[in-house]
């Protein structure tokens, strides 16, 4: 199975976002083992830190959509971020859950590069046939988030709000819960949840009916 995987993976690019601002975090450790999974299921991977790369989340007005226009020539940072996004085969998005949604970085990356004209508003969208899978590391234990609801909302927000807007159908949405759990983070605690992650970016989640 696993060299099925592997073959198929062959010769594609997978485009790794991560957004957290320390280095030690779960959230980059987890795109650490991310990445070398890929590697192993044969993908060439393209690392996007977005703290690392000094990406800046706020809008500028030359970055702000024309919605008369659709073919207005964004800043170069956007268009460089949108090539690197057109030329991948997979996006893997790793970020922390803050107030139960997308840190501001990240949500500024979404707001700046995910523009009218390049990743929306064309008849046949740029990034229609790419896989696209999310995973989020939320503090709260499972019972707490999913309790609230709070699951159901991100999942949307992410999954078709933002993929299916702009064409990718083939989305999943990973979230992991209980990274802050309420005593101290001990090594086996810590490699479960980078486990979750690691598989999270390479298999699909079986769906029973």
């Amino acid at each position: 199975m696993r060299g099925g995987r592997q073959s198929a993976a062959m010769n594609k690019t997978a485009l790794l976002v991560v957004s957290h601002p320390r280095a030690t975090s779960l959230t980059q450790r987890a795109a650490v083992r991310a990445r070398r999974r890929l590697e192993r299921e044969g993908y060439s991977v393209d690392l996007l830190d977005l703290y690392a790369e000094g990406f800046d989340p706020r809008m500028p007005l030359e970055d702000e959509p024309d919605w008369g226009y659709r073919d207005k020539v964004y800043s170069a940072e956007v268009r460089r971020h949108m090539s690197r996004i057109e030329a991948a085969d997979l996006i893997v998005v790793i970020f922390p859950i803050w107030w139960f949604g997308l840190p501001a970085m990240l949500k500024g990356w979404i707001d700046r590069v995910w523009n009218y004209g390049l990743s929306y508003g064309r008849r046949e969208p740029r990034l229609r046939g790419k896989r696209m899978v999310w995973v989020g590391l939320g503090g709260y234990s499972e019972q707490h988030f999913t309790g609230g609801g709070w699951d159901a909302t991100l999942t949307r927000t992410l999954k078709v709000g933002i993929s299916e807007f702009n064409g990718i159908e083939d989305v999943d949405v990973r979230l992991i819960y209980g990274t802050v759990p309420g005593g101290e983070v001990t090594n086996r605690h810590a490699e479960d949840i980078l486990h979750a992650a690691e598989v999270a970016v390479v298999t699909k989640p079986v769906n029973i009916a």
